[in-house]
């Protein structure tokens, strides 16, 4: 049987840009201080790169519904990427890719 999944949009704040790689960097190692080893990988956590966009900066991640708040709380505790000063707000969590982007650009007006 699949297990189900969410999928985390979150907007990335900041002065400067940063690529996906140091975001996904930044993050993994903010989950793996909040959360350790065990739970990260019991987690399932997944960046969906084809969805990353570097203009309106929005990232996605993947995860079992049952950590959503861990990871949430992950991404609430990076402050830097890189040289650059940031803050990671999460925008929503959904049940499939195509009814996140539904409510993205109803909701916030963004288009991922």
């Amino acid at each position: 049987m699949r297990n189900k999944k969410r999928y985390i949009f979150f907007k990335i704040i900041s002065d400067e840009k940063v690529n996906f790689n140091e975001v996904k960097n930044a993050v993994w190692n903010s989950v793996l201080n909040w959360m350790g080893e065990s739970n990260a990988a019991k987690a399932d956590i997944a960046f969906i790169r084809n969805l990353w966009d570097s203009k309106q900066g929005i990232c996605v991640i993947r995860c079992v519904p049952k950590y959503v708040d861990d990871v949430k709380m992950s991404l609430a505790l990076v402050h830097q990427i890189g040289e650059a000063r940031v803050i990671l707000q999460t925008l929503l969590v959904s049940g499939t890719i195509k009814s996140a982007k539904k409510k993205l650009k109803n909701k916030i007006g963004l288009s991922v």
